[in-house]
């Protein structure tokens, strides 16, 4: 992304604005807002009709696409002179594009519930809140929603800032043939709620077991001896927490807000930049955007080397590997296969050459999807 132009502030040493007028200022954003609602209105109109234009087809997922969406936010990004930061206007033109794909018909997305769980927020994050959201009971519910079609996407969870892999959605992968379609970032903020509010009524405490990871120290410090009941995910804690007085549960806010409970502490999170990082998955792969991020699975056959032999084509080439985490192969004991993040799309130069050579040396690489790195 091109790095903005700086612009020099106007000089005001001296000057004293003049009072404004409040019903002329007034009057002025009357009017601007009747613009906006004008031009709102006449972009929905031009959604439509790139809908025409692509022809009569089959569903919502059909007229969505994620490096188009990202190259637009971009953009946005890229304008932006403030005063609003990045984050509101990124928010305000993601609504906008939800509200607009909508007229076509609302896209259905998968993600682990019940309702008022960070996964839930991430969908609305990526998707905006025309998206039609779907609890799932679990992470492997979501991935058999997608690939079923009783879902167009899903938002699973892959890793958190302080606590790692989530282990369960990349096992997943090993055996699905869906695709990882986009990425997002979500500031994970966890709060102690009640249904009292008082926090001397609390004698157990429902949450995820990574939420307990994440507020380990904290707990430590106030609450040394409460039992500790692991949850489905924290939205589930919250809602068995409701029923009595002497339980709590660690959620976010939304999850206090949707199971009417009050707030007994919070943040309580021990790393201030707690952040989870979540996947959207589909059924088809997309173009490149720009500025892209791939994730592949690659088997390795075991001989001396072998890992290297993966990783020095993308080294040679200048390509940025992100991450890499390894599971043990499903039906081959002691065999491994090894979850690498790169920079690039699979489908440009130079990781298309990098991955062709990969797979002359006999390797299986898998690509599990080329899509936009997460805006924000």
């Amino acid at each position: 992304m091109a790095a903005k132009k700086q612009k020099t502030p106007p000089s005001n040493v001296g000057k004293v604005d003049p009072k404004p007028d409040l019903g002329a200022v007034r009057e002025q954003i009357d009017g601007i807002d009747r613009q906006i609602q004008s031009l709102i209105a006449q972009r929905a109109q031009w959604a439509h009709q790139v809908g025409k234009a692509k022809g009569k087809l089959a569903a919502a997922v059909d007229y969505y696409r994620p490096e188009r969406e990202a190259q637009v936010l971009r953009q946005v990004v890229d304008r932006n002179d403030g005063p609003l930061s990045d984050e509101v206007l990124v928010r305000l033109f993601r609504e906008v594009m939800s509200a607009c794909l909508a007229q076509q018909e609302p896209l259905k997305i998968g993600y682990l519930g019940p309702e008022g769980t960070f996964s839930q927020q991430a969908v609305y994050k990526h998707f905006g809140h025309s998206a039609h959201g779907l609890p799932m009971a679990s992470i492997e519910e979501v991935f058999q929603e997608v690939s079923a079609g009783s879902a167009d996407f899903g938002v699973v969870p892959v890793e958190n800032s302080g606590q790692g892999t989530i282990q369960v959605t990349l096992d997943m992968f090993l055996t699905s043939p869906l695709r990882i379609c986009g990425e997002v970032e979500l500031r994970v903020h966890q709060f102690l709620l009640s249904r009292s509010g008082r926090i001397e009524d609390v004698e157990r405490i429902f949450a995820h077991p990574q939420a307990f990871a994440q507020c380990s120290g904290w707990l430590r410090q106030h609450l040394p001896r409460v039992e500790k009941i692991p949850t489905s995910s924290n939205a589930e804690g919250a809602r068995r927490a409701r029923s009595a007085d002497d339980s709590a549960a660690i959620a976010g806010e939304s999850a206090g807000q949707v199971y009417a409970l009050k707030k007994i502490a919070g943040p309580i999170e021990d790393r201030s930049d707690n952040t989870t990082r979540f996947l959207v998955i589909g059924r088809s792969a997309f173009p490149p955007s720009g500025h892209d991020r791939t994730s592949l699975l690659v088997y390795i056959r075991d001989r001396p080397g072998a890992l290297y032999g993966v990783l020095e084509p993308l080294a040679r080439r200048g390509i940025s590997m992100n991450r890499i985490e390894s599971r043990p192969e499903h039906g081959h004991k002691w065999q491994y296969a090894f979850f690498i993040d790169v920079a690039g799309h699979c489908e440009e130069s130079p990781l298309k050459d990098a991955l062709a050579e990969v797979g002359e040396k006999g390797d299986e690489v898998r690509v599990l999807g080329s899509y936009p790195v997460a805006i924000l």
